[in-house]
């Protein structure tokens, strides 16, 4: 099993650690601080040893990194991985406004059905099975999420079930979400955000999610 630090963690950007497994291509490692796509949350961009990481990809509780085929990591060597700092706080804000405005429709419209998402550095989506045009309710959610973003409130994160590395975050008097995303400490660090509605059709509402 790979100890996921960037759960305990997320802010840090360098790592020493020990490479578990090696299969061709794929190595695994001891500790990371590389995360994997997952929930809709792209993985980071990142080096091991200076080695580009091509893929990242979850299997079970172990994370499985693609290198070049001649990278030459032998199981048990000390290495290096570094990730894009950059791409991944922007991402982490994105990520977490994105949780704000899922929790708010949920709040405000009880039976709307998240049917995807995705969360990227430019902006996060939300995809909404839902009849009728959520448009009507976007300045509500995106003045209450703001508000949120701006009392700087808390972020807790944890485990409902750590055996099985099942995560969750809250915000001590409105919400507790399972969730194993990187998370911001405070909302303060998301700043303002803007919505918008990208109509998909079929009874699909989309919301798109950009910092302001």
């Amino acid at each position: 099993m790979t100890q996921k630090v960037f759960w305990s963690d997320p802010y840090l950007t360098k790592l020493s650690t020990i490479v578990s497994t090696v299969s061709g291509a794929d190595i695994t490692l001891s500790e990371t601080i590389f995360f994997a796509f997952s929930g809709g949350q792209e993985s980071d961009i990142g080096t091991i040893n200076d080695q580009a990481v091509l893929v990242a990809q979850k299997q079970g509780l172990d994370i499985v990194y693609t290198l070049a085929e001649n990278h030459r990591l032998m199981a048990g060597q000390s290495v290096l991985v570094q990730i894009d700092w950059a791409r991944r706080y922007q991402i982490m804000r994105l990520h977490f406004a994105a949780e704000l405005v899922l929790e708010l429709f949920y709040k405000n419209l009880g039976d709307v059905n998240k049917v995807g998402a995705h969360i990227a550095q430019d902006k996060a989506r939300i995809d909404f099975a839902y009849p009728v045009s959520i448009s009507p309710l976007l300045p509500l959610i995106e003045t209450e999420a703001n508000a949120i973003i701006s009392a700087n409130k808390e972020i807790v994160t944890g485990y409902d079930d750590e055996p099985n590395e099942r995560r969750y975050w809250e915000i001590c008097g409105f919400s507790r979400v399972p969730c194993g995303g990187t998370h911001v400490k405070r909302t303060g660090e998301i700043g303002s955000i803007k919505l918008k509605r990208n109509n998909k059709g079929r009874g699909i509402q989309r919301v798109e999610i950009f910092l302001a």
